[in-house]
């Protein structure tokens, strides 16, 4: 599975994996906001957001219809689809794309959910590796406890209920995630993984984060030739204070 970079394109894709509750998320948003404040031509993707089967997956998520089959293959459509529409033609235009989960997530999800191995990875043949995958590892009562802090249950496919390993929802989530975690870091070296310790708090993770992205990307090469537009409101101030400038000169 060649990387973008092998596959000689000007772009560059970082994604970002982890347990639900992991905090990868926060992470990449503040990774992209850090992004765009240094003039990096950047866009951001996330997994299952795709309209062409958005409404499909949350119906099916709600009647709790999803087989473990249908769940890859709507996932694997999504992905499909994003990555046709958005990922690649960005990364040929050189932007840097930030992917808030990758064909990881199915690699882990699926497998668990009982889908053969090689059949999910099939479905993904197609795609190219990230040039980054930083993998967020947190204990899974510390994820528990921010998906709680956020509302107040679980929900029916997150805690893995349509498994039946366990009637208690929480203690399903446990061994259910426990065996997501499983996956992840069975595939962590064939992937090149970068481990990242989510059970820190959120600005040392955010430190380390740009750090490494510094340091395996050549940012410089991702800047905008010119700079973003201002918001009518400062754009006017602007003009308005060279207007007295060139009435005081």
């Amino acid at each position: 599975m060649k990387t973008f970079a092998e596959s000689n394109f000007p772009g560059r894709l970082i994604a970002v994996e982890g347990l639900d509750g992991s905090g990868k998320s926060t992470q990449i948003y503040l990774l992209k906001r850090w992004l765009e404040a240094e003039g990096i031509k950047v866009y951001f993707s996330e997994w299952n957001s795709s309209e062409l089967v958005k409404s499909a997956t949350s119906k099916g998520k709600k009647r709790e219809l999803l087989t473990p089959t249908t769940f890859s293959l709507i996932h694997a459509t999504d992905f499909a689809d994003r990555y046709e529409r958005h990922l690649v033609p960005l990364l040929r235009a050189g932007y840097i794309v930030l992917c808030d989960r990758y064909v990881f997530t199915a690699f882990a999800r699926d497998v668990t959910r009982g889908c053969p191995p090689d059949w999910v990875r099939g479905n993904y043949s197609f795609a190219c590796a990230p040039d980054l995958t930083m993998f967020f590892k947190a204990d899974l009562e510390v994820s528990l406890n921010r998906i709680l802090e956020g509302r107040p249950k679980l929900k029916f496919f997150e805690a893995g209920m349509d498994l039946r390993l366990s009637t208690d929802p929480y203690e399903s989530f446990k061994i259910f995630q426990g065996r997501i975690l499983d996956q992840y870091l069975a595939m962590s070296k064939e992937f090149n993984f970068v481990i990242m310790d989510a059970n820190e708090i959120v600005e040392k993770q955010q430190v380390l984060v740009r750090k490494l992205v510094s340091e395996r990307i050549d940012l410089k090469k991702f800047k905008r030739r010119s700079p973003l537009p201002l918001p009518p409101s400062l754009s006017g101030d602007r003009e308005d204070k060279e207007d007295l400038e060139d009435k005081a000169a």
